[in-house]
């Protein structure tokens, strides 16, 4: 069997209804040399069946593992990751959608620039009224960008394989839990790595009201502990320490103004 270039890994959970058209997105991409992980988190409805249709349909694409319980994004994702072949990892989530050409400009990059790990893209956000807003990440992130939250968007990042076994993964914490990303690229830059965001959307998020709602507080202390972590392992000034702060307050905010505040911010 031929290895391919690209691993895609989607840890998924309860996406019955998202699923077939983010599998579609990636049966669609213009660039093809890849592979499809995807792993259940102990679903409750169909997504599993789902999952297991598109596999019957592409067994020599896509590949699908099973936890027996919802163990979390951060060792849903870490199993994925032992059954990926490629040399590059992208990743996808169950209720999302890449633009056809994502994996062929993701790809461009890393073949071209052997001192990039790490490449994302600006994404569209969208809701059950359609496309709403787009984000605006900085191109070349250096460590002060970390403060204002992780300066790469996870879930249509593409990584090289190396990378993540240069830190072992994900780490498997509670502290990580939601932000696993933002460690995950902390840690990396700590060891030398680093990374690119393409500006143009190649990416549209599913970004609800109901996603809203499921941010509970303890992950604003994650986040706050990320930021925490990154003046300390970037030796950044204290100036900076606001921004800790600033997630934690947020987390405090009554939902409608929070609501309105992340909207508006995207929506620019």
């Amino acid at each position: 069997m031929t290895i391919p270039q690209v691993s895609v890994i989607m840890g998924v959970y309860n996406c019955e209804k998202t699923l077939g058209e983010s599998i579609e997105s990636i049966l669609n991409q213009t660039f093809l040399d890849w592979e499809l992980i995807i792993c259940d988190d102990g679903s409750s409805d169909e997504t599993l069946h789902i999952a297991r249709l598109y596999e019957n349909k592409n067994p020599d694409k896509i590949k699908v593992i099973t936890n027996n319980v919802n163990l979390g994004l951060n060792k849903t994702l870490n199993r994925c990751l032992k059954e990926a072949k490629g040399a590059y990892i992208a990743r996808q989530d169950g209720d999302d959608i890449s633009l056809k050409d994502r994996f062929e400009k993701e790809v461009e990059i890393l073949n071209r620039r052997p001192d990039l790990s790490i490449v994302s893209c600006a994404m569209i956000y969208f809701d059950e009224s359609g496309e709403w807003g787009k984000g605006t990440p900085v191109e070349f992130p250096e460590a002060k960008d970390f403060m204002n939250g992780t300066p790469f968007c996870h879930a249509p990042s593409m990584v090289r394989k190396k990378a993540f076994e240069l830190v072992g993964g994900y780490r498997e914490t509670k502290i990580t839990e939601r932000v696993e990303d933002y460690d995950l690229w902390i840690r990396l830059y700590e060891k030398g790595c680093r990374g690119q965001n393409i500006l143009e959307p190649l990416y549209k998020m599913l970004d609800d009201r109901l996603a809203i709602k499921r941010r509970k507080y303890r992950y604003r202390i994650n986040e706050a502990y990320m930021r925490l972590s990154a003046i300390k392992k970037f030796s950044l000034p204290l100036k900076y320490f606001y921004k800790v702060v600033k997630p934690l307050v947020l987390g405090l905010a009554p939902t409608k103004i929070y609501t309105k505040l992340h909207y508006w911010k995207l929506d620019q």
